[in-house]
């Protein structure tokens, strides 16, 4: 097993989690079988009760696991289906050593941050890189592993002291260290500075750990001068020192570190049986990020939600929103809606900004509301629906969107004024939304339904079966506390409102379809944690299909895109 392990230094956010994906991406290519694993040191046992302010979206596995959000990126980029053990915190290191204290396997022994906690974390490490993440179920043979923050951090210094122990133990042809590191460029001068990877670097060798190659992120290319100084003074050759500037997708990264070197340079560092050019896989990026970049026809699509301030919120809708516009060659315009923006109480408060709203919302090929959690712009995103079901506008509702679109169709549809989701209005008389039997609802971590369930479906006049390739059922990702009212579902069927998709015991509804409309659709699952670029989800394809006008001639087609 050959481990890479890839810090940060100088700020965090500084695009980790996209190196080491495409790190993985060009190793896949050679031949190799890659795994990866995101350390967080944070205290959280998981990231599930996080705020998506806080870290970004939620991500979800398939074995339920609620994970940060760089999980997502390895999913993506290297098409596999991770753990939740892929995903260490220092809550999980801590709750496992202190079990095994309480078990009385250190009995007689003081227990402490070295050798305990780093033991454990060692241990982790060497246990899940073997676990098998590919179709094959093969062992993996390279183990990508991200430590989470900057080095310096107090937090994440038991995991650096862990790593200077292991690169003894794993043996340096099998063990390797790339340091992502910031190049400020101020606008004052123009020039780009050094210093801070300096300092960054220093810091790093400070704690035992020397770096095998410093990847340089900078917004405009580096110049060859800043690379020969950071090589002299960091002590590394000008080769191990790797320049990645902001791109115009994330799929120019894996090909960036290719035009490189850099698998020249793994396969000398770590022994690796591999030729010095990749396979047919790199040139599937490489035209997929040339195709990127040539599209010409836009499509527009409003994503209401209520954590729009930060683009991370949603990163995975975004995503397979991006995956779905490339493969019918369509440039994504995804324009963010604060769903409070929409609601009567914001035209009193600021007239402009409700305005402007409803502005980017009329002006939209397509509506998504994604999921979510809590009251408060839930009353924007029923406005939302509402125009969208009234006016024909293609429509994709996820999780909390669709409940809201049962709430909606209640209450305009079937005349249910006071129709809600206990999760808002706990004694509404017409409760078309409620909290599942079985879930606790004092302890919030961990607590929902969660991860890969079977949907099937009911009936064979389903646009969604006809998108998913006209299968019985699909196994998709979920999350979710609260289920649409299986008791009330008939009233919505009379209208118009079907029920074509629910889970294996036939109990809990899982997909909506409106009658005589392009395209509304509402899912109980999310599909975006499982769509790839080169394997887009079905919902989303179908909304960028019927915005562009494009779905009716897709199914004509028998679901073939054309070329």
């Amino acid at each position: 097993m050959k481990y890479i392990l890839v810090t940060g230094g100088v700020i965090s956010g500084i695009g980790k989690g996209i190196i080491a994906s495409s790190i993985g991406t060009i190793l896949k290519s050679c031949g190799l079988r890659v795994t990866a694993i995101k350390i967080d040191p944070y205290i959280n046992i998981d990231a599930g009760t996080f705020s998506p302010y806080e870290h970004g979206e939620v991500f979800v596995l398939n074995d339920g696991g609620e994970v940060d959000l760089d999980l997502g990126n390895y999913e993506r980029f290297l098409d596999i289906n991770l753990y939740k053990d892929n995903n260490i915190t220092t809550g999980k290191i801590y709750q496992h050593v202190i079990n095994k204290e309480r078990h009385g396997d250190y009995l007689g022994k003081t227990v402490q941050v070295v050798p305990h906690i780093t033991d454990a974390v060692q241990e982790w490490v060497m246990n899940q890189a073997k676990v098998p993440v590919d179709d094959d179920r093969k062992e993996p043979q390279i183990c990508v592993i991200e430590l989470g923050g900057t080095i310096g951090d107090i937090e994440g210094m038991p995991f650096v002291e862990a790593f200077r122990q292991f690169q003894f133990k794993a043996k340096r042809e099998n063990f390797c260290n790339i340091h992502v590191s910031l190049v400020p460029q101020p606008n004052a001068t123009g020039e780009q500075k050094t210093k801070p990877t300096q300092n960054s670097v220093r810091a790093l060798r400070g704690l035992g750990l020397s770096p095998d190659l410093i990847v340089c992120r900078s917004a405009k290319p580096i110049e060859m001068a800043v690379k020969e100084k950071i090589s002299m003074f960091c002590h590394v050759e000008p080769e191990q020192v790797i320049f990645i500037h902001d791109v115009s997708s994330t799929y120019r990264v894996p090909i960036l570190l290719e035009e490189q070197g850099i698998i020249k340079y793994f396969k000398q560092r770590l022994n690796l049986p591999i030729d010095d050019q990749p396979s047919d896989l790199l040139m599937k990026w490489k035209k997929m990020a040339c195709r990127y970049e040539r599209l010409l026809k836009v499509c527009s699509i409003a994503l209401v939600g209520k954590y729009t301030k930060l683009s991370d919120c949603y990163a995975s809708v975004f995503k397979a929103l991006e995956h779905s516009a490339l493969a019918i060659n369509y440039k994504l315009d995804l324009m963010y809606i604060d769903s409070t923006e929409l609601e009567r109480s914001t035209e009193a408060e600021n007239s402009v900004k409700y305005h402007q709203a409803w502005h980017k919302l009329c002006k939209a090929d397509g509506i998504l509301v994604p999921g979510g959690f809590g009251i408060r712009g839930t009353e924007g995103k029923l406005q939302a629906i509402s125009w969208a079901r009234t006016k024909k506008k293609p429509f994709l509702g996820v999780c909390l969107g669709m409940q809201l679109a049962v709430v909606e169709f209640a209450r305009n549809c079937l005349n249910w004024k006071d129709a809600n989701s206990t999760e808002f209005d706990p004694d509404t008389k017409n409760p078309v939304v409620i909290d599942m039997p079985e879930h606790n609802p004092g302890d919030m971590g961990g607590t929902m339904r969660l991860g890969k369930r079977r949907t099937v479906f009911k009936t064979e006049n389903s646009v969604l079966r006809k998108l998913y390739g006209d299968e019985m059922f699909v196994e998709e990702r979920h999350r979710h506390r609260y289920e649409v009212n299986p008791e009330l579902t008939h009233c919505f069927e009379e209208k118009g409102l079907k029920f074509v998709g629910h889970d294996t015991e036939g109990n809990r509804m899982e997909i909506i379809e409106l009658e005589n409309h392009p395209y509304f659709v509402g899912v109980q699952f999310h599909p975006e944690f499982s769509s790839r670029p080169m394997k887009p989800s079905p919902p989303y394809l179908g909304l960028l299909l019927a915005a562009t006008g494009t779905l009716s001639a897709y199914l004509q087609r028998g679901c073939k895109l054309s070329p």
